[in-house]
């Protein structure tokens, strides 16, 4: 059996690891992206602006790092919503839409106990690399 190849995706323009995990790993032409909160990468301070900036930045960390896997956002096919208060849905699924052109990936939300750094949003993507063809069944 041939071996796939594990590489990972490094950003500079994402906020660095802030523990034991890479912004995302590429195994065949799958990525797997990890949590990215609404972290500034030059500051490493969470962003000022509560739900609506958190969101926004956390999903231009999203973009860097799919940028440096050579995709955007039409690659994604699956992403996760983690919120500190389920009322917030809402607003982050509009600022959601703003992102993801065409049809959107599948997709879970949950509210949660709480986030690192005390961030109301964190936001993971699975993404598949390469060419992909819109097809309805």
């Amino acid at each position: 059996m041939t071996s796939l190849i594990k590489k990972v995706i490094n950003s500079a323009k994402a906020p660095k690891a802030i523990g034991a995990y890479s912004q995302a790993v590429l195994v065949d032409r799958t990525i797997y992206i990890s949590g990215q909160v609404g972290l500034d990468p030059s500051s490493g301070q969470l962003v000022p602006g509560g739900i609506v900036e958190e969101t926004k930045q956390a999903l231009t960390n999203i973009g860097e790092i799919l940028k440096a896997a050579d995709c955007t956002f039409s690659n994604v096919v699956k992403a996760t919503i983690l919120l500190t208060d389920i009322k917030d849905f809402g607003t982050v699924n509009e600022i959601y839409k703003q992102y993801f052109k065409g049809s959107f990936p599948a997709r879970a939300a949950y509210q949660v106990a709480a986030l690192p750094i005390g961030a109301r949003v964190e936001i993971e993507a699975v993404a598949v690399k390469g060419p992909l063809t819109e097809a309805s069944l």
